[in-house]
């Protein structure tokens, strides 16, 4: 049975992977891609993106809608530079296409696709929390239709990533960035009672994106979507080469599908919302919230479900 998703993303280069990894899952049904405009990509650049990423794969049926450039609260956002290149795609082509956003905004796409659903829908979340809170906080009663939320965030027990970034001016080691752009946001997903899977730094951390599965990729490409991962881990490969670049949001995605390759522990957490150079933190608290984290991976089963996913066919091993 397809599971049916929402997949609200920042539009940064790991949720390109992270989206069509989905989009050509035989055990997905992705409904939506929201687009949350205070990550890596602005708004309108960013839901051109995803629009062309559904022309890429034929799977034009998806709503593409977007949410606001703005945290709830504060002002934490990504330096434009990367915003700037993440809207430019790296520079790499995508198909042109007739498709359009939706008139209506990521956060009305939300609660109007939950409440219409026969069946509770499960959320990827790729980036800031933005839209899903803002959602939660207009229309409560979405919180019992959503069957979980698996998000790419936080740093449990080990650093965050926003001082090594290498980004002057935000002194902070302890967040991770799609809870740090938007701290109150998280913290209002993370007290809904939704049901929430963590995929953490902790995790990925432990994923990265390797030279070997590169070369594997580059080997065997068979459909537009795995040629398109190619291309992108090629202007990528600076940072694979230095062990700079992870699973971040395929690794959460293939959690979506395919649970079954992580290991689990429920943790009681918070997110510090307060201003400050643990803003953004999640941070184990007895005042916390009941969180499933996601704490090992099997690292082959991992590779190899991606791979002949992006293929739909299976990939030789290495």
């Amino acid at each position: 049975m397809r599971i049916p998703v929402i997949i609200d993303t920042d539009m940064a280069s790991d949720d390109w992977m992270a989206i069509l990894y989905l989009l050509e899952s035989p055990n997905a049904d992705v409904k939506a891609i929201t687009v949350t405009a205070t990550g890596e990509a602005h708004a309108r650049p960013g839901t051109l993106n995803a629009l062309r990423l559904l022309e890429l794969t034929g799977k034009r049926e998806a709503v593409v809608a977007c949410g606001r450039e703005t945290p709830l609260r504060g002002s934490h956002c990504w330096p434009l530079i990367v915003r700037v290149v993440m809207d430019a795609r790296l520079g790499l082509r995508l198909p042109r296409t007739r498709l359009r956003p939706a008139a209506r905004t990521a956060v009305a796409t939300l609660i109007d696709l939950l409440r219409g659903s026969s069946e509770p829908l499960t959320i990827l979340a790729l980036g800031p929390l933005t839209n899903i809170a803002e959602a939660i906080l207009e229309a409560p009663d979405i919180a019992g239709r959503i069957a979980s939320i698996v998000l790419m965030g936080g740093a449990v027990d080990v650093p965050g990533n926003i001082a090594v970034s290498g980004f002057r001016g935000i002194d902070n080691d302890v967040a991770e960035w799609n809870i740090y752009c938007d701290p109150y946001a998280a913290g209002v997903v993370f007290r809904s009672g939704v049901p929430l899977t963590l995929a953490p730094l902790d995790v990925t951390n432990t994923v990265p994106l390797t030279r070997d599965f590169l070369e594997r990729a580059r080997a065997y490409r068979a459909t537009p979507a795995a040629d398109f991962v190619v291309r992108l881990l090629g202007r990528l490969s600076p940072l694979i080469n230095r062990h700079d670049y992870y699973f971040w949001d395929p690794l959460a995605a293939v959690l979506v599908t395919h649970p079954g390759i992580g290991s689990y522990t429920e943790r009681m957490l918070r997110v510090v919302e307060e201003e400050g150079p643990q803003s953004g933190r999640t941070l184990a608290a007895e005042d916390g919230s009941p969180v499933r984290v996601c704490t090992a991976i099997d690292t082959a089963r991992f590779e190899a479900i991606l791979l002949n996913t992006l293929n739909r066919s299976e990939v030789p091993a290495p």
